[in-house]
């Protein structure tokens, strides 16, 4: 039953991410490699609010909201300008940028949290509290689970209530025709500054549920690897609706547990996984290129 509460607290987790990312891939259909990058601010905003500063989960975490929103700008204002192959690779090198930033802002000989030693460098972050609602701890992780089962309920109505507004509908026609929608009057480059921030904001609370689950935080949460599990999630399960992102956080959760269970020689099961693992994701960008349930297909 622990093992089951544990995955499920992933996928609340990641449900948040994909329901997050869908808004800038699925809405305004600019693909990102950065998103991994505000998951990680998040966390470790968390982290060092909560552990060095006795801050609680909720402030903690809008801190974190707040300042994963206005860095997103390092996004958002190329995307004035940059389309399609152009803005993936802004977006690549923000995530580089994140994780550089993770990895080599360290000082061994300074403590955690100050101007020398934001992050602990390669060495992470190391008991971070648990979150704390009015004073109770959700130390036990079936409360936890029903905590993050609220959050991400919560930010799945957030992300429905935006999509279904007349500025979620903007997004769709600044996606399908630019240029049309700029005749419309409608202003594109703050659609997508507006996008952007929000999901990165989202991305943040997602990023402190991890850090105050696990308690421990590293740069490899920012890492390029992380980006492309969340731009898989959206893409398997459909991007352009709420449905496809659950049902992608849900499969590529599940996917590599069931593959545990598969009796592999202990040598070669590692990489058998990995590659089973690979292969159900290209058949699917093959024969489903717009994932289960999306509404919309990437070019």
């Amino acid at each position: 039953m622990n093992y089951l509460i544990h995955l499920l607290i992933y996928f609340d987790i990641y449900l948040i991410v994909a329901l997050s990312l869908n808004l800038v891939v699925g809405y305004c259909g600019m693909l990102t490699l950065a998103h991994a990058g505000y998951y990680a601010i998040g966390g470790y905003v968390y982290a060092i609010l909560a552990l060095v500063w006795g801050w609680s989960f909720l402030p903690a975490t809008f801190a974190a909201v707040l300042i994963s929103a206005v860095l997103s700008l390092a996004v958002s204002l190329p995307a004035w300008r940059l389309k399609g192959d152009f803005f993936i690779l802004a977006s690549l090198a923000v995530q580089v940028l994140i994780f550089s930033l993770l990895y080599n802002w360290s000082d061994a000989n300074a403590p955690l949290g100050s101007l020398s030693n934001l992050t602990n460098g390669p060495f992470g972050i190391p008991g971070i509290p648990k979150a704390d609602i009015l004073g109770i701890k959700l130390t036990d992780s079936r409360a936890f689970f029903w905590f993050a089962t609220g959050m991400a309920g919560l930010c799945a109505f957030i992300v429905w209530r935006l999509t279904a507004s007349a500025w979620g509908r903007a997004l769709v026609s600044m996606r399908e025709d630019e240029l049309a929608a700029r005749s419309l009057g409608k202003n594109t480059r703050f659609l997508k500054v507006q996008a952007i921030a929000i999901a990165s904001g989202l991305a943040a609370i997602a990023g402190a549920l991890y850090a105050a689950y696990v308690g421990y935080l590293d740069p490899s949460a920012a890492s390029l690897e992380e980006s492309i599990l969340m731009l898989s999630m959206i893409l398997v399960g459909g991007v352009g609706n709420l449905r496809g992102p659950a049902i992608g956080a849900l499969v590529l959760i599940a996917l590599p547990e069931f593959l545990r269970f598969l009796d592999f020689p202990d040598a070669q099961a590692a990489n058998l996984r990995l590659a089973i693992y690979g292969l159900a994701l290209v058949l699917m960008m093959h024969f489903r290129p717009q994932g289960i349930a999306g509404e919309y297909r990437l070019d």
